[in-house]
């Protein structure tokens, strides 16, 4: 169990960094008022992509949705709130957008240097994308 409220000394979310090497972090907070170019940003947000990466956020306060494609290729929504923390693999298609509060702080973690680069579908002639679909077809 994390403690959204005492991320900077919980020792879970320290035991977790260790233990998965998320050597780098930082926290974004997504609001109008918070974010610059708000408006850009959530559309590039929820624009479906990749990235050739495992993409990490634990969220410290506020809620969103992260919408992902199963191995039909069907859109499941995973809804996330303070507590959370999601680990998407590399070379899942993927979006993010906010419920109704319109807010949402999270902790962005990374293994080593932050790769800030999304790929926009299509991209399935990435190496990430075809191993995650191998994933998929051996976990069938």
């Amino acid at each position: 169990q994390l403690d959204a409220d005492n991320y900077e000394t919980d020792p879970c979310l320290k035991e977790i960094r260790r233990a998965e090497n998320y050597s780098w972090m930082d926290i974004i907070t997504i609001h109008k008022d918070k974010l610059p170019n708000y408006e850009e940003k959530i559309k590039t947000f929820y624009e479906e992509h990749l990235h050739l990466d495992d993409e990490i956020r634990y969220i410290l306060d506020g809620s969103g949705y992260f919408d992902v494609r199963d191995k039909d290729d069907k859109w499941i929504r995973i809804s996330m709130e303070k507590g959370d923390m999601i680990t998407l693999p590399a070379g899942i298609y993927h979006r993010f957008t906010l419920d109704e509060n319109n807010y949402v702080k999270a902790m962005r973690l990374f293994v080593g240097e932050p790769v800030w680069t999304t790929y926009n579908r299509p991209a399935d002639d990435f190496p990430a994308r075809k191993q995650y679909m191998n994933f998929l077809a051996e976990e069938a």
